[in-house]
């Protein structure tokens, strides 16, 4: 045994003076030479080239290795066997991504291509003002040297921006208004922010399926139409008018919009609004792929129709200010400090230059009276597609039934399905009305629909003998006007000014 240890022993003296001898021979400078040569030749030879893209830039975090991680998490969350899960902040939606030293083939234009993460210690650091993680931490892209320029430079963008639309839909959506009198905020913002958490979608949304889905569509052909507003030379945006008695589910129209394409939602208070130049501020901060909305636009500001309160007087020039009543003394029209908006300073921020100032957004404008509403307004360009939002429907019927009781038809007597087909469509019942008496009897399911039969009995009854359904609605409009727009001193100076104009008018 003895004799074996010195064997060893004298084994490994031999191994040493031939690892000092080459060392010799052969010094670090040399063999670094001979290594890169290898490298080289192998590089030449080699079919495949290779792309690092590192964590840390010098000292600045690389924005390209962050969109690589979020976009192969797409795919990772299906294919890959060991996932990192990660949370970012502000953010919904838990992401999946490779972990360390882990591959995957992605496949683009149909040119498959390789991904690695690759994860090492770092070697000691010197003194610096700020340090660096312990680990360094890159993506390796492998592709065929043929494949090189046909997806190099596309893919990476293609990454970029399908990152973003990740991160999008994994941070929460904001609900912005205008602040009170045109005041800013702590960081010089004119808007204020909330989380905007409304669970309204299309699914859930009452309403004809055949015009959802056209909404949908048209919803869907927007957000992707980058390039066919830039071919036609056309603003990136699109206006829509959601008209109808109250509580036909404008609002809940909006809020299905904004999670159908994850957009932002700017609400507009026109009367917070002193003038157009204030109007055209709140525009400029807004940001890409938003809903601006506009709320019961007929109630907010004096944008009636012209036609009907020219009066005879002849035609009035398409920049005549159509002003709206101030709540209180101040400056004239024009004058600095004026509190008005014009007609025209709202086409401005709809159609005008201005409104071209940022791309993907869309606006939406509801009112109760679309008749009231200035025909410049109406034209394409300002709002695009009118939206007609009626009383409840069969249809629409079903998917209240579905979303509150959980009933389908099948689940429902055909006698019954029949005798509610005849009646909804005579009681023009708003879908807010239905789904107050599917709530308020939601634990017994069989009271709900035997209430909700009698209930749609009873205004089919109401409305034959009044003869007019907008009778039944005006009540609740009158009470809606009196709370949004309360009496003040500047509503009557503007009846006043026509009373005077009238006179003048006779005494001519």
């Amino acid at each position: 045994m003895k004799e074996y240890w010195t064997s060893f022993a004298s084994l490994l003296g031999v191994l040493a003076f031939c690892q000092s001898l080459l060392q010799v021979i052969f010094p670090p400078e040399l063999r670094f030479a001979c290594l890169n040569f290898f490298n080289r030749l192998f590089t030449l030879f080699s079919s495949y080239c290779y792309f690092d893209i590192t964590e840390i830039d010098g000292v600045n975090t690389n924005e390209l290795y962050n969109a690589i991680q979020l976009y192969l998490s797409c795919s990772v969350s299906i294919n890959g066997s060991r996932l990192s899960l990660t949370r970012a902040l502000n953010s919904s939606a838990i992401t999946f991504g490779l972990s360390n030293n882990d591959c995957i083939v992605d496949t683009f234009n149909g040119v498959s291509v390789v991904w690695e993460h690759v994860v090492t210690q770092r070697q000691a650091q010197t003194f610096s003002w700020r340090p660096l993680p312990e680990e360094k931490r890159g993506f390796t892209l492998r592709i065929r040297k043929r494949d090189k320029p046909l997806i190099l430079d596309s893919y990476l963008d293609y990454i970029m921006e399908k990152a973003n639309e990740i991160r999008r839909k994994n941070q929460d959506r904001l609900l912005y208004t205008n602040s009170r009198g045109g005041s800013l905020d702590s960081r010089g913002h004119p808007w204020e922010s909330v989380p905007f958490k409304h669970p309204s979608t299309f699914d859930t949304l009452a309403m004809d399926p055949v015009k959802k889905q056209e909404i949908m569509d048209d919803l869907k052909d927007f957000a992707n139409g980058q390039s066919f507003y830039q071919k036609t030379g056309r603003a990136w945006k699109r206006g829509y008018l959601l008209y109808g008695p109250p509580g036909t589910g404008k609002s809940s129209m909006i809020a299905a919009m904004a999670n159908y394409l994850s957009y932002d939602i700017y609400d507009l208070e026109l009367t917070e609004v002193h003038n157009n130049s204030e109007l055209r501020k709140l525009l400029m901060k807004t940001s890409s792929k938003s809903i601006i909305v506009i709320e019961d636009i007929d109630c907010s500001i004096n944008l009636t129709n012209r036609k009907k309160n020219s009066n005879g007087t002849g035609t009035r020039n398409y920049y005549d200010p159509e002003m709206r009543c101030g709540s209180g003394p101040g400056p004239g029209p024009g004058e600095d400090g004026g509190n008005s908006i014009t007609l025209s300073g709202l086409l401005n921020f709809t159609d005008g230059l201005w409104s071209c100032c940022g791309s993907e957004r869309i606006f939406v404008f509801t009112t109760n009276h679309v008749e009231k509403l200035d025909p410049a307004l109406l034209r394409c360009g300002r709002m695009d597609m009118h939206i007609f939002m009626s009383y409840c429907s069969y249809p629409a019927l079903m998917i209240l039934l579905k979303n509150y009781l959980g009933y389908d038809e099948s689940d429902l007597d055909a006698e019954f399905l029949k005798e509610l087909d005849q009646v909804v469509g005579k009681a023009e019942m708003t879908p807010a009305d239905i789904s107050e008496v599917l709530i308020k009897n939601r634990r017994s399911k069989q009271k709900a629909v035997g209430e909700l039969l009698e209930a749609l009995k009873a205004r089919a009854e109401k409305k034959l003998k009044s003869g007019n359904s907008e009778d039944i609605m005006e009540d609740e409009e009158q009470e809606k006007r009196a709370l949004e727009s309360p009496p003040n001193e500047g509503s009557e100076p503007c009846k006043k000014d026509e009373d005077e104009d009238e006179d003048e008018e006779k005494m001519k």
